[in-house]
């Protein structure tokens, strides 16, 4: 039975193709192929690899956790000691250790200017220097149309500081019989900030408070009187637009032709060193569109003074500087003072504003007197039109 056994193939000994699949040929044979399926063997080690990372998985966080111990404490103790961090905060924001006891309010001037001030200290009472509330002082002066804006700065523990920007009225806009003030930037600011000295500009419709205007020779006129320094603005009576563009009555009925709103600092320095010079006295206008060549011109039958005349004129001059009044011993005042009207040239204009600093006021009478009397009074008449026209 052994030999038997033995003498088959496959029997009584190992076999070669054990672990494998045997399959018979097509044509039904007996003859036997192997099939090798090494896929098999790959897809349960790859199962075998993640079933081990998922195994060590635990491990590595272990680790990891282990390694962040500080990190973890840290953010613990910081979880534990918000709330009382956020609430002492907010105590101290609204305890009296730093409640607002000192006020200082700038930058408010004219009629209202009491009223301004006590509505925003009444506002200001009610918080303190860590937790300062600028809608609530904007909304205090709400009512007062000459405020624009309010700037609030805080100093530890008691001390807050209010800045208010204003938009003064510069000019009376008539329509028909109605007046309302309005200011530099064309925000009209009603009726009840009017004044006897501010100069009277004209439009064709009123617009309502609290609009702006929007028409362009309005809008010049209005820039051109928000530069004027103060000693300048009390004399202006009337600012229209000419032949010669925009056009300033002034009393005494000096014109001023300033053509446009470009560089109203520089222009306003230029005049102000003409009407100082003695040549200029009895001008009946000053051109003032090129300011470093402003011309000052004479009524037909006039003309500059002559020497002697310049001495009275002079002497005159010193009398009305000392009882304050006329042109120019206002511009007199203003030069003295340092020659700069308020504000600055726009960085634009800066060099063409030194130049008109450099220019003396015997260069302007120069150029006056280069016009003859009849030229000038005939210059007058066509292009500058009385105050009342």
């Amino acid at each position: 039975m052994d030999r038997s056994l033995a003498g088959r193939p496959g029997i009584g000994r190992p076999s070669a193709s054990r672990g494998r699949r045997t399959r018979r040929s097509p044509d039904g044979g007996g003859g036997a192929r192997l099939a090798h399926r090494p896929e098999i063997g790959s897809h349960r080690g790859a199962l075998w690899r993640a079933l081990s990372s998922w195994a060590r998985l635990p491990a590595a966080c272990a680790s990891l956790l282990s390694r962040r111990r500080r990190l973890r404490i840290t953010l613990l103790a910081l979880l534990l000691a918000s709330p009382p961090l956020v609430g002492g905060w907010l105590w101290l924001r609204h305890s009296s250790l730093v409640s607002v006891e000192h006020v200082q309010v700038s930058g408010v001037h004219g009629p209202e200017a009491d009223a301004i001030d006590a509505a925003l200290l009444g506002a200001a009472r009610h918080m303190s220097t860590l937790d300062v509330h600028v809608g609530a002082l904007r909304a205090a002066v709400a009512p007062f149309r000459v405020v624009r804006d309010v700037q609030v700065s805080s100093s530890l523990p008691h001390g807050l500081h209010i800045r208010v920007i204003e938009q003064l009225p510069v000019a009376a806009l008539a329509v028909g019989s109605a007046r309302t003030a309005v200011a530099a930037d064309g925000a009209v600011l009603g009726a009840a900030l009017l004044s006897s000295s501010l100069p009277t500009v004209t439009a064709g419709s009123e617009p309502a408070t609290g609009e702006h205007v929007h028409d362009a020779n309005l809008m010049a006129a209005l820039t051109a009187l928000g530069a004027a320094p103060a000693p300048f603005a009390r004399l202006i009576v009337r600012a229209f637009t000419g032949p010669t563009g925009l056009t300033l009555a002034m009393r005494g009925g000096l014109i001023v032709y300033f053509g446009d709103a470009s560089r109203p600092h520089a222009k306003w320095l230029s005049l102000a060193r003409v009407l100082t010079d003695p040549s200029s006295a009895g001008a009946s206008y000053v051109d003032v569109r090129l300011p470093e060549r402003p011309a000052a011109g004479f009524a037909a039958g006039t003309g500059p003074p002559t020497t002697s005349a310049q001495g009275a004129s002079a002497s005159s001059s010193e009398h009305a500087a000392t009882t304050e009044s006329g042109p120019a011993a206002l511009a007199a005042g203003l030069v003295a003072a340092g020659g700069e009207p308020a504000g600055q040239e726009p960085s634009s204009t800066g060099s063409a504003s030194s130049q008109t600093t450099s220019t003396s006021a015997s260069e302007a009478s120069s150029t006056a007197s280069t016009e003859t009397p009849a030229a000038a009074g005939s210059e007058t008449s066509q292009a500058g039109p009385s105050p009342g026209g």
